[in-house]
């Protein structure tokens, strides 16, 4: 059975920091792209960061370009979203999804729902408060 267990969010003033982790299991885990969503009342999902099998090419989407970073350790089954210089723009429920998508960019699929998606995690909640 695959399970996706995202870490506690939180909450956190502007122009601070916060650390996401994801860690999957019941799958082969270097096989899978992880992609960061977030969804915030109102408005669609969207992917944020994503990060192919072997980490050597990701996605940022404009919003968070230079401000989240994602990283990856295949040994411990885990994906991470380091967010800087965070915004009330960026409060949202924030999840984490696996792919199983060969030799494709990241960017061909990241943007949007995560159509392509087939795992999830339960979601986090992020608040940035100005």
């Amino acid at each position: 059975q695959v399970q996706v267990v995202e870490s506690a969010g939180g909450w956190v003033q502007a122009e601070g920091s916060l650390r996401l982790s994801c860690t999957a299991s019941g799958l082969r885990f270097d096989e899978y792209t992880v992609g960061w969503f977030r969804q915030a009342p109102g408005n669609q999902r969207e992917g944020i960061p994503c990060i192919n099998y072997s980490g050597g090419s990701t996605y940022y989407d404009d919003s968070v370009k230079g401000r989240f970073t994602i990283s990856r350790d295949n040994a411990k089954n885990t994906v991470y979203l380091l967010m800087n210089n965070l915004e009330p723009e960026d409060t949202a429920m924030y999840y984490c999804a696996l792919a199983s998508v060969a030799h494709r960019h990241p960017r061909e699929y990241c943007p949007g729902p995560g159509r392509l998606f087939g795992y999830w995690g339960q979601g986090t909640q992020v608040t940035v408060s100005s």
